[in-house]
């Protein structure tokens, strides 16, 4: 595939404006805006147009376009029969997989509360009409033949199929969007033979994004923008949901409002530009954005999700749920609408509720990390550790690098008594960037279970001295850090420090009881050994006078964790 910087401008925009037309005669009208959005950005670009090929059964496509139109596909189906066209015979395949689709919902009374919302009843018999005529198909049926088959569950046939169509049809975004839907990891990605076209570095740019590998992400689009397509909102609309994966909220944000400057008019991507500002609990924002989507198409599902974020933030969350439910009725595969909807049942303490609404999410899209640390959750809250562990290492696998995946995952390790492996998991979480601060401590007290006390006395270090650097951390915590630090000081005979960390334990009421008695053994210690040390003891503020010494804060005497101490971890 030939350098972004070398590629011909001028052929890219002719390939997005046949690509367009092809896609719009057939009915592909998601295919055809992504071409014409692209095709768009390069507007300064000229290009000849296109001109229609005429076809020998116009009057059949034509009559049979009209029909579609109006949502009339089993007569489309019927008059399309002897189709001699590419673009017809795409008709007459893709009418009779839009009947079935329909006729499935329409004998689904509720998407939202139905436990088995069913299959398509024509995928099968339509399987077995495109097999029949696999070598005679054009890239848009092999794409429909794939579709047919990943929604049988066939994964692996469907990706050999879908590859043979982006073979013979590269323009057809449609195409490359199913098959980046079935690449679970990136060796698959790497062992798909891809035709060399330019289209290839879009559909990777896609692929790493549902990945997670948003760095390379980044990388890709950027070069993208860097060479004509800088004005692309397809472009920006991916560039901010990559920050937005790798929680750089304000670049997120950033990124959505110069979208939303660019093509105000834009619901695309809108729910998750509502996410970002749920986490941020900019309420007035959230409310304007509620108010501006409602008004532009009351309709969609990304409206009804950011008005379900909106009145989740002001905790209504019974109010939530029913604009999360109307998303799915108004689109049953609109995962992120489960997955929100599952937060707000485990707000309001339904967990059979939220389980529910959690496999339903993974169900329409495994890729879905939040489903599967919610399913985590719920199992956690009621007591199953094992099923917990399960649905925490899916979301582990799928964000490797997220410590809050680590951190649950060693807590559920931890209550099965598996601690060589908690270790591990809050090692690793500390490694990559504790997001919530807590890898460090929950180390450390598994240490302090296992009465391995040198590690624990490291591991509570830094923990105390991260948790200053940043300004936070809980005081119960803290209390619990300078308590043990301060016996482990008195364990070993070390009299200053263990006055240090004792005289900081007064400073909270959970440990000041215990620090007056560990401060008055101190006392106790050095008058036996000097015979001349003056002991004041006051009841509220003990205070004893001592030579002075470098303390717990003093960055000369207390070095860090891994200078103390040389883990036994497998993680490289």
């Amino acid at each position: 595939m030939a350098d972004i910087s070398t590629w011909d401008l001028c052929r890219v925009k002719g390939d997005l404006c046949r690509s367009r037309r092809e896609c719009a005669i057939r009915g592909l009208r998601q295919s055809a805006r992504w071409a014409s959005e692209l095709a768009y950005a390069l507007k300064d670009v000229v290009v000849q147009p296109v001109t229609p090929e005429a076809s020998e059964d116009d009057d059949t496509y034509h009559l049979a376009r009209s029909y579609f139109d109006l949502q009339e596909y089993d007569r489309v189906a019927h008059f399309t029969k002897d189709a001699k066209s590419s673009r017809t015979k795409f008709l007459h395949f893709y009418s009779k997989y839009l009947s079935g689709e329909k006729k499935r919902l329409d004998d689904v009374v509720d998407p939202v509360t139905a436990s088995d919302r069913g299959g398509n009843p024509a995928l099968k018999d339509l399987r077995v009409e495109l097999e029949q005529q696999h070598k005679d198909l054009d890239g848009y049926c092999l794409y429909l033949y794939g579709v047919v088959l990943k929604r049988l569950q066939l994964h692996k046939l469907a990706v050999d199929v879908l590859t043979e169509a982006v073979h013979l049809e590269p323009l057809h975004w449609g195409a490359w969007l199913e098959l980046a839907s079935l690449v679970t990891d990136k060796d698959t990605l790497v062992s798909l033979r891809l035709p060399d076209h330019w289209m290839k570095k879009f559909f990777i740019g896609h692929t790493y994004l549902e990945l997670q590998l948003n760095e390379e992400v980044l990388e890709i689009y950027h070069q993208l923008q860097s060479n004509g397509f800088e004005s692309s909102t397809y472009l920006m609309a991916q560039i901010a949901i990559a920050y937005h994966n790798m929680r750089i909220v304000d670049r997120a944000i950033g990124g959505f409002q110069a979208l939303q400057r660019v093509d105000p008019y834009r619901l695309d991507n809108m729910d998750i530009y509502s996410n970002l500002l749920y986490v941020k609990e900019l309420r007035v924002e959230l409310s304007h954005l509620a108010h501006h989507t409602c008004s532009i198409d009351k309709y969609r599902a990304e409206t009804c999700c950011v008005i379900g974020n909106f009145y989740s933030l002001r905790s209504q969350h019974e109010k939530a749920v029913l604009y999360f439910q109307r998303a799915l009725r108004l689109n049953p595969n609109y995962f992120a609408a489960w997955t929100l909807m599952g937060h707000e049942y485990m707000e309001m303490k339904n967990t059979n509720a939220a389980i529910q609404a959690y496999r339903q999410a993974i169900e329409v899209n495994r890729r879905d990390y939040r489903a599967w640390y919610g399913l985590g959750q719920t199992y956690e809250i009621l007591k199953m550790p094992n099923y917990c562990l399960y649905y925490y290492r899916q979301a582990q696998q799928l964000r490797p690098n997220d410590s809050r995946m680590m951190v649950a995952l060693g807590e559920a390790y931890e209550k099965l008594d598996k601690f060589q492996e908690a270790k591990k998991c809050f090692w690793k979480a500390h490694a990559v960037g504790d997001i919530e601060g807590m890898a460090l401590l929950k180390l450390a007290k598994v240490y302090e279970r296992l009465n391995e006390d040198e590690e624990a006395r490291a591991a509570f270090q830094d923990y105390i001295r991260s948790g200053d650097s940043r300004g936070s951390g809980d005081r119960e915590d803290q209390a619990h850090a300078y308590l043990f630090l301060a016996r482990y000081c008195v364990k070993r005979n070390l009299p200053e420090e263990a006055y240090e960390y004792a005289h900081k334990c007064t400073e909270f009421p959970e440990t000041k009881e215990d620090a007056k008695g560990l401060l008055k053994q101190l006392a106790d210690t050095r008058v036996s050994d000097n015979g001349s040390m003056q002991v004041e003891m006051q009841e509220d503020s003990p205070d004893v006078r001592l030579p002075s010494c470098p303390g717990p804060n003093h960055s000369g005497t207390t070095p860090f964790l891994s200078d103390v101490f040389q883990f036994r971890t497998p993680f490289k």
